[in-house]
């Protein structure tokens, strides 16, 4: 058993459920056994007691009281539900590994966690990419589920609070490549709208989306906060759409597929943000082109560029697109080798 601990949420982990917290950072512990530690106050934020499903915020202190160690017989059990077939998904994944480390080009449509009915997941899946040691991997940042790419897991826990950190403090560069309605204009810039998370319509708050808000009236809307994204258009196929670059230099939820939506310009195939219209009604760009070009989400995160938790060397990954997103590069005739790596170099 571990000894109480007090856990600094991290932004990259915020915005999201307790019990879902918890369970990436102790995936030995049960759901029951996390509600029953919430019910008996032994779980706290910020002092004060809490649901398990009560949303985390950037910059809270979470008391945990002493946990089993990994490794138990009811983490153990979890192995025998990850299929040869899955397995062997998971593990083609691969696009780098060490001894701290694992990195993965997660697929499109794969959840990174469990919930809202998913149960087949990376953190789940991770059991197949132990590799020899005795825990599975840890989740230390995430991805949206329809969004493809490079995503990192930690392999002991030294690692875990490495990345953690370099998540934290923003030591991280991520740049994503997206296919959006329309064409940006000017066709490099930053957006600067907060986001606020907006009730959703259906049953228990399903389908919320955020928000976008003025910098201007940030202040002033509860729940509101910051935001920021880079921009560059590398290559544009008239005003119909264009491949672009993005950076997140702040980490909210939805945040990319947010901003491109505000700015008129949509993720194609992102239904949530952009709607599934195929016109442009002179208020932004449906979602959806039409034709040969897939229907599903356009976002990819393309690079991550890091230090290694513990030699401190400067690492760079690239997670190659996924089919779809090559077929529509295909298609319109875009040439990924001659993208440049960082087309923000300029702007820095």
């Amino acid at each position: 058993m571990s000894g109480v601990q007090h856990i600094e949420v991290v932004e990259d982990m915020a915005d999201q459920r307790l019990d879902r917290w918890l369970k990436r950072l102790f995936p030995q512990v049960s759901q029951g056994r996390i509600e029953k530690m919430c019910r008996k106050g032994d779980i706290r934020v910020d002092k004060g007691r809490v649901k398990a499903n009560t949303r985390l915020l950037e910059g809270q202190i979470v008391r945990v009281p002493p946990m089993p160690e990994a490794g138990t017989q009811a983490q153990k059990s979890d192995s025998l539900r990850v299929s040869d077939a899955d397995a062997e998904m998971i593990q083609a994944c691969v696009i780098y590994r060490d001894d701290d480390v694992i990195v993965l080009n997660k697929p499109a449509g794969l959840p990174v966690q469990g919930g809202s009915g998913h149960t087949r997941h990376v953190d789940g899946l991770a059991e197949a990419l132990k590799f020899g040691n005795e825990d599975k991997p840890k989740l230390v940042h995430r991805l949206d589920k329809d969004t493809s790419g490079v995503l990192l897991l930690a392999r002991n826990g030294r690692a875990a609070a490495g990345l953690a950190k370099a998540f934290q403090s923003r030591n991280t560069r991520k740049i994503y490549w997206a296919a959006v309605a329309g064409c940006p204009n000017p066709s490099m810039g930053t957006i600067r709208f907060g986001l606020v998370k907006g009730a959703g319509h259906g049953p228990n708050g399903a389908g919320e989306k955020m928000r976008c808000i003025h910098p201007q009236n940030i202040e002033s809307i509860p729940g509101a906060k910051r935001a920021t994204t880079d921009y560059a258009v590398i290559e544009a196929v008239g005003k119909r759409m264009a491949w672009v670059a993005l950076v997140p230099i702040t980490g909210r939820t939805h945040q990319l597929r947010a901003h491109m939506a505000e700015i008129g310009h949509p993720v194609i195939g992102d239904g949530k943000y952009g709607t599934n219209s195929q016109v442009n009604e002179g208020e932004g760009w449906g979602s959806q082109l039409g034709g040969s070009v897939s229907r599903k989400m356009h976002l990819h995160a393309r690079s991550i560029t890091l230090q290694h938790p513990r030699t401190r060397r400067e690492m760079s990954f690239t997670a190659d697109l996924p089919g779809h997103m090559k077929s529509t590069w295909d298609f319109f005739g875009f040439s990924i080798g001659e993208a440049p790596t960082d087309p923000f170099e300029d702007m820095e």
